[in-house]
């Protein structure tokens, strides 16, 4: 239940914090204005909430294994909203971070 619990959040954060950056890079880089970035500030902005309801306590331990989620996350973000197509290399890479993320997180550690 905690991992599951733990994998949405993540999943949650990562809508966040890849969506609210899209967002202003809508707004700035594609002209689409103020309304855009002040979409992906607050949006942003809830990143940094969703984070501090993961079940473990060590926020760099959390922080750390969330880069995994963001690499992947933002390959299937670009995949999704921007015809972004990954080569072998950028999947394989981002195997391996969510790898790392797993032995990061969820790794027995006999507390």
């Amino acid at each position: 239940m905690l991992v599951a619990r733990s994998v949405a959040l993540f999943i949650i954060a990562a809508l966040c914090e890849i969506g609210g950056a899209w967002l202003v890079w809508q707004g700035v880089r594609e002209h689409r204005g103020w309304p855009w970035i002040g979409a992906g500030v607050i949006a942003l902005g809830l990143y940094g909430f969703v984070a501090t309801f993961q079940p473990d306590a060590h926020f760099g331990r959390i922080l750390a294994a969330y880069g995994g989620i963001f690499v992947a996350g933002s390959i299937a973000w670009g995949v999704i909203f921007d015809g972004y197509r990954p080569d072998r290399f950028d999947i394989i890479g981002a195997l391996i971070c969510l790898f790392g993320m797993a032995v990061i997180m969820y790794a027995p550690r006999g507390h």
